[in-house]
């Protein structure tokens, strides 16, 4: 039977960490410890592929990283920003784009690992599931590499966390633009991944904090699928025939906001003035809008940069923190006065 670090950690009643750290002859542990856990690798033979180099053997340093769609603008820059930070600290990376599907996910989460990669980087919030049991092919991948995972939250040991407080980086922004005058708020999103559902819920917050009855008549989310900016912009058109007024967007990501400019430019609403707009991930999308959209700033360069700083430490022995949360800013462009 294969034994991973978690079997040696729970044989030895330690933590992965410190595991990792004796592995990697970190001198910050207890040579009673240090001498138990040897002992437990010895007597089952393991030999852990992330501490290859601390045990003078050959090391791939080579780092696997997952993205459901590389054609996506938020998760190709993400990617782009990884593999720099990784190539800088002198890994490799191999890369598959695993789609929606949970099990295409686990499929290519267990080709990559049997190419004895040191660590796993997950791509987006998709990868987390609302339901335990669909995360569990994470849970069995922290038992052979670090599992690190950008955008979303999951607690676990050996596995590591970097992520924007869309939460509250939403709940601000839409606070802001309620506070600006504007009180009839439309919130458009098209997914209810981990950073989705974070997101809707500071809009909800924030339209509850000002006791704004009427807001979940205001919560529009586009059609499966729907992805052309016309038709999206079409689709808000119907919206507004139905009778539902509102005089400013929230969008969960850039291309929802750019399709809300479109729908005001085919209907001659004018910008800012009878429509202000805010998207979400401050991508490069905020240019190529015309007026230029405001948008808010996940940090993305500095969670991947934090990102592959932690993963670097793990796989180093060191202690580091399993989650860290960023704070997301709002950039102001032409598509607000406020």
């Amino acid at each position: 039977m294969s034994v991973t670090i978690y079997d040696i950690s729970e044989k030895a009643g330690v933590s992965i960490a410190t595991v990792s750290r004796v592995l990697n002859g970190s001198t910050k542990v207890k040579e009673s410890t240090r001498k138990k856990i040897m002992d437990i690798i010895d007597e089952y033979g393991y030999t852990p592929n992330s501490s290859a180099r601390a045990m003078g053997l050959k090391a791939m340093q080579t780092i696997g990283i997952l993205c459901a769609d590389s054609s996506d603008i938020f998760l190709a820059k993400a990617v782009y920003y990884l593999e720099q930070n990784l190539q800088a600290s002198g890994y490799e990376s191999l890369l598959c784009c695993t789609g929606y599907n949970l099990d295409a996910k686990k499929n290519y989460v267990n080709l990559i690992l049997s190419k004895k990669v040191d660590g796993l980087i997950l791509v987006g919030s998709n990868f987390i599931g609302e339901v335990e049991q669909e995360n569990q092919y994470i849970i069995d991948s922290s038992a052979q590499v670090p599992v690190m995972i950008l955008n979303a939250s999951y607690h676990h040991d050996n596995v590591y966390c970097i992520l924007c407080d869309d939460m509250n980086s939403m709940y601000r922004s839409a606070t802001e633009m309620y506070e600006a005058g504007i009180h009839d708020i439309l919130y458009l999103y098209n997914s209810l991944s981990y950073s989705g559902r974070k997101k809707l819920d500071g809009f909800r917050m924030a339209m509850q904090s000002q006791h704004v009855d009427d807001y979940e008549d205001r919560i529009l989310k586009t059609p499966e699928g729907m992805t052309n900016l016309e038709d999206i912009a079409d689709y808000i058109s119907e919206y507004a025939k139905s009778g539902h007024t509102f005089h400013g967007v929230m969008a969960a990501d850039d291309q929802l906001g750019i399709a809300a400019v479109k729908y005001a430019q085919k209907n001659g609403l004018s910008i800012p003035g009878d429509l202000s707009v805010i998207g979400y991930n401050n991508s490069i999308l905020t240019d190529c809008c015309t007026p230029e959209l405001t948008s808010i700033d996940n940090q993305l360069e500095t969670q991947t940069r934090c990102l592959v700083k932690t993963l670097i430490g793990v796989l180093s022995g060191q202690e580091m923190p399993h989650k860290t949360v960023f704070s997301g800013t709002l950039v102001k462009r032409k598509t607000t006065d406020f």
